[in-house]
């Protein structure tokens, strides 16, 4: 089973590589979106929201913040380890 990806409202094309994106959806010029479409993108907005906080506090760590200039082999090593101090912040909590 494929998990659903959340995505900017920006970049439409992501059907054609993840079928199971989740986009909002925008009201046409003539119409309104209707009460339940408005609560779709409530609830995928929320689910934005969190994550791009999560982002934010990963950000902290310059090596995210920034350009990677290290070898690429390191990269996910670093985001791991990055990702468990960030885990282990949140347990203490």
């Amino acid at each position: 089973m494929h998990e659903q990806k959340q995505l900017y409202k920006t970049w439409k094309g992501i059907y054609t590589f993840s079928p199971n994106s989740l986009l909002p959806l925008k009201a046409k010029r003539c119409c309104k979106l209707d009460a339940e479409l408005k609560v779709y993108n409530r609830e995928i907005n929320k689910k934005r929201i969190g994550i791009e906080h999560v982002f934010g506090r990963l950000k902290t760590f310059k090596i995210l913040a920034e350009r990677y200039r290290n070898r690429g082999k390191r990269l996910g090593l670093r985001f791991n380890l990055i990702a468990g101090i960030y885990n282990q912040e949140l347990s203490k909590k």
